[in-house]
């Protein structure tokens, strides 16, 4: 069966803005505004899921989307820089977010390292192909969820996730299925009102 995968990244929020590592914070006023525009822009699926932060739940519920909490769609583990701006930690540390940033499988604040956060979702995409009613699905979930979704559903080398762009509020598609999948869109903004919110 030829599955097609949506991937919602979630609204604006203060951290994103701030190029800041999130805790687990609340959408701006104006993604939940720009997130109750949606529901005649997204497509139709069978199988709604969700990460389970309280920024992706808020964009699914503003959205009109009754999706169940996914915790493999959770953001990036960064562990112990929860809340802390990168500028500052890249000042403070920067052996630390160097090594990061040039190795896969370093993970310096604790949490997940890319190569964890690539076989997590790998694990999630391959168990797409045992769930009923799957054809369609669509995910809300992070930016840098759907960054690593796209490398690890591609089979691209790992150090791709860096030279990906996913603005809030935008949609990414795959199609394909059994370890072949196609990039068919990749991070499109939804309508007016998302583009604006992504600016402001």
């Amino acid at each position: 069966m030829t599955r097609r995968l949506f991937l919602l990244s979630h609204g604006m929020t203060p951290a994103l803005r701030a190029a800041a590592f999130p805790a687990d914070e609340a959408l701006e006023a104006g993604a939940l505004m720009a997130a109750r525009a949606l529901p005649s822009v997204l497509p139709r699926a069978h199988l709604l899921r969700c990460a389970p932060e309280r920024r992706t739940r808020e964009t699914a519920e503003a959205a009109g989307l009754a999706a169940l909490r996914e915790e493999r769609l959770a953001d990036w583990d960064c562990g112990r820089w929860r809340g802390l701006g990168f500028d500052a930690l890249a000042a403070a540390e920067p052996a630390a977010v160097s090594r990061w940033r040039n190795d896969p499988e370093a993970a310096p604040h604790g949490g997940e390292s890319l190569l964890t956060l690539l076989a997590r979702l790998r694990g999630w995409i391959d168990d797409l192909q045992r769930e009923r009613d799957s054809e369609r699905v669509l995910a809300v979930t992070h930016p840098a969820v759907v960054r690593a979704m796209v490398v690890a559903a591609l089979d691209l080398p790992p150090e791709t996730f860096w030279r990906l762009d996913v603005r809030p509020l935008t949609l990414t598609e795959l199609r394909g299925g059994r370890g072949a999948w196609n990039l068919l869109t990749f991070a499109a903004p939804l309508g007016r009102a998302a583009a604006e919110a992504g600016e402001a």
